[in-house]
Parts: C-alpha cells; sequence; structure tokens
C-alpha cells in the first residue's frame, strides 16, 4: 500500500457509517495485538484549550530527554501532523505500511459481519502502533470530542486525566447542560489514576469531583489564585506557579497562563509517576512550546494573526486578548466558520471591533457555512462586511484594506488556517 492508497482508504472509511461506542475500535485494536497497552498515556479531554495544554507538557517532556508521542486532531499544516514523536510526524513510509495492516484487520471485521471502524478509530489505531514502534516513553493524547464513547477512551494505562475548561460546545452529541457535556468528557477518569483540572464552573467541577469518588481518582484544580506575578505581552508572558518564579511562555492569548499552570501542575504530578523533570528544562520547554492556529502570527507588515477561535468561550476570551494586547488599534478581520458552530454569537462578540469584516467558505468541508450567509450574519453587528470568494481573495482584500500598523485578524474554524497561512507566507514577510 502506498501512501496515497492509505490516505484514500482512511478518507473512504466515512461511506461505512459509524455505530456509538467502543465496540469497534476495541475490536480492531485487539486485532492489531493492542498496541495501547503497552504505551503509558495523560489523556486530554476539554472544550478550549486542551491542544496548547498537551503541547507544553509535550515539549516539557521532550525536553526532559523522554520519547514523547503526540496524537492531535485536527491538524492545521499536514494530515501527519495529527500523530508525532518528539515533534516530528510519522513518516509517509509508516503511515503506509501500518495503515495496510489496518486495512486488512478492517477487512477482516466486515467479512465477519462487524461494523467497519470510522475514520477517527482507523486514526487512532495507527496513532498507537506507530507510538509502540516507535517505543514512546510516554503519550500525550488528545481526545477528539466528548470522553467517554470518544476512540481515545480505549486506553487503560492511563498516568493522568488532564482537564482543559469545559463549555458549551458540540451540543447535539454531548448534551445540552454543561453537567451533561462534563460527565461525557469525565468518561476518561480512570480508577485510581490522577486528575489535573483547569479552573472550572462551579457545575463542571462538582460532576468531575464526583466522577473522581466513584472511580477512587484524585482531583487536583488549579487556583487561579496561587497563579502569581503574571505579565502579559503578545511577544513573550511570563507567571509564577508551584513553586517556580517568573516562568515565560512564547504563546499568546490571555488564556495561555491558565494553560500553562495545568501543564506545570501536570508535569509535577507525572513527576511522582516515574516522570521527573529539572527546573531547567521545564523553563525551557514552557518557553519553546510553539501551538499553531492560536494567535499565530503569520507576517508582521502589518501584523497578521491567525486564531481558531469557533465557539463561546474561545470567542470570548479571543475578545478579552484583542482587548489585551491591542487597544486603539485599527483591524481588519477575516471570518470562516463551520454551519453547525454558533456563528450568531462569534459575530456579535467580535465584529464590532473590526473596521472591515471579510467572509469566507472554509474549503473541501460539507459543514462549511457560505461567505454569503455569514456576511449576513455579520451585517447586524458590522455593516463594513463583505464575502471573499476564496481564501486566497480573502487575503489579498485584507492587505489591501490594512495599513502598515494595523492588525488583520483571521479566526473561526481551524479548517481552513493552514492554507490560509501558507497563503500568506507565499505573499511575503512571513514571520
Amino acid at each position: 500500500m502506498t501512501y496515497k492508497e492509505a490516505r484514500a482508504f482512511i478518507a473512504d472509511t466515512g461511506k461505512y457509517g459509524s455505530v456509538l461506542g467502543l465496540q469497534a475500535v476495541t475490536e480492531l485494536l485487539r486485532r492489531l495485538g493492542d498496541p495501547q497497552d503497552s504505551l503509558k498515556f495523560v489523556h486530554i479531554a476539554g472544550t478550549n484549550g486542551k491542544g496548547s495544554i498537551l503541547a507544553y507538557v509535550s515539549t516539557v517532556l521532550k525536553e526532559a530527554g523522554y520519547r514523547v508521542g503526540r496524537y492531535i486532531s485536527p491538524t492545521i499544516f499536514d494530515y501527519r501532523e495529527r500523530i508525532q514523536v518528539n515533534e516530528e510526524y510519522i513518516t509517509r513510509e509508516a503511515l503506509a505500511r501500518l495503515t495496510e495492516r489496518i486495512w486488512r484487520a478492517c477487512r477482516e471485521m466486515l467479512s465477519e459481519g462487524l461494523p467497519h471502524p470510522t475514520c477517527f478509530e482507523v486514526e487512532t489505531a495507527l496513532a498507537f502502533l506507530y507510538f509502540r514502534e516507535t517505543a514512546c516513553e510516554i503519550v500525550v493524547l488528545e481526545t477528539g470530542m466528548g470522553g467517554l464513547t470518544d476512540a481515545t477512551n480505549v486506553v487503560k494505562t492511563t498516568l493522568l486525566s488532564v482537564f482543559a475548561s469545559i463549555s458549551m460546545d458540540h451540543m447535539g452529541f454531548l448534551g445540552n447542560t454543561l453537567e451533561e457535556i462534563a460527565a461525557v468528557k469525565a468518561g476518561i477518569i480512570k480508577p485510581g489514576a490522577g486528575v489535573v483540572s483547569a479552573p472550572q464552573k462551579p457545575e463542571v467541577r462538582k460532576v468531575l469531583r464526583e466522577t473522581c469518588e466513584k472511580q477512587g481518582a484524585v482531583y487536583c484544580e488549579v487556583n487561579p489564585e496561587e497563579i502569581g506575578d503574571i505579565r502579559y505581552g503578545f511577544w513573550e508572558q511570563s507567571f509564577s506557579y508551584g513553586g517556580y518564579r517568573r516562568l515565560l511562555i512564547g504563546l499568546a492569548g490571555c488564556c495561555q497562563i491558565g494553560n500553562a499552570a495545568v501543564a506545570v501542575e501536570t508535569l509535577g504530578q507525572l513527576g511522582a509517576l516515574g516522570f521527573p523533570v529539572g527546573e531547567k528544562e521545564l523553563r525551557r520547554g514552557l518557553k519553546k512550546t510553539l501551538w499553531q492556529g492560536r494567535l499565530t502570527v503569520v507576517s508582521r507588515h502589518p501584523l497578521f494573526v491567525a486564531d481558531g477561535a469557533h465557539n463561546r468561550d474561545a470567542a470570548d476570551k479571543l475578545l478579552e486578548s484583542l482587548e489585551l494586547y491591542f487597544p486603539g488599534k485599527r483591524k481588519i478581520f477575516i471570518m470562516g466558520v463551520l454551519a453547525d458552530k454558533e456563528y450568531a454569537y462569534l459575530a456579535e462578540r467580535l465584529a464590532p471591533l473590526a473596521e472591515r469584516v471579510i467572509t469566507l467558505m472554509t474549503p473541501d468541508n460539507p459543514r462549511a457555512l457560505s461567505a454569503q450567509e455569514l456576511a449576513e450574519a455579520v451585517r447586524p453587528f458590522n455593516p463594513q462586511v463583505e464575502a471573499a470568494d476564496s481564501i486566497r481573495d480573502a487575503v489579498s482584500r485584507a492587505r489591501k484594506y490594512a495599513g502598515e500598523d494595523d492588525l488583520v485578524l483571521a479566526f473561526g474554524s481551524l479548517s481552513y488556517l493552514g492554507e490560509l497561512i501558507r497563503e500568506v507566507r507565499m505573499g511575503g514577510d512571513a514571520e
């Protein structure tokens, strides 16, 4: 099987539909020798921030000399980005070779009348096979959606379950209240394992604590009042936490100090579980951490920034960051979203800040909202809105409207940001 054939097989799995639960992925992994059982995991769930926490934790562990697997979704630049070892993408050769094994196992399952695994289940199995083959000492694992019945929740060897901020998202799938959503995400908590959480709303905290009590797990929530000496800055930020003074991070965003504190707490607990990290490595890893698509600087003249804010909580945090870093700065927005997201809320909160808003339709996605529909949703909050024909057209219009000292911000669905970043960087002064 070639790389192209492997990618085609994975993409084609959508035609089989899906069956709720973990039965299909459990059976697939059994036929592959249960590679996940030989690995150790930090399992991360949440609504916003789980990717950033994953990036901090895995970068610090790599700096400390461990062989670290990363499993993330969605990706920004390359399909292979979702499976990494020490921040290097899975090779094309390995992806093709291991996918062929999965393809044979799926054919056997179908021939026996069993459900065919979904695309995400196949990708999860592929990740576990690769992490075992490359002898990863620890894997930092991000849930796809939810927790309880997410394909990643087949793992049994979790060292720590980690929770980013939990808020309203994917309501049609996870539940219609915060309690219901939190209960689904709490499904990754394993008996006797440790739990680290970002600060949560009371109703979320109650669910997480109750689940820990049932599972005999130890709950630890980062206390915002223990995060001190905070210095915000777009290019560099610092804070003190957990006995460490003036930790530096290079990720922008008012939420990133909180995410980094969760990572520091997680790393501290991992030290007691056989993965100690020295202070020098901790500091170096936090400062070196990169996470594309979260207030990512694409170019500097004008300042062009990309951010994957696509739900209520992320919109509120992006608004706070804009007011913190760029008060009074003239802003041009590019906006593209999926139709099943709360785009009216994003428009109401963010569009009034812009001198002009350019909407686009995210390409190659059946869930995409048209540029024209999005423009009509934005218009009540900013009449200076126009629909672009493509990502290239949107970038061209933004460059035309933006002055040297202005800010261009592209936000919304992560699915279009990779192409947009490439388009901007091809056109000139890249970061």
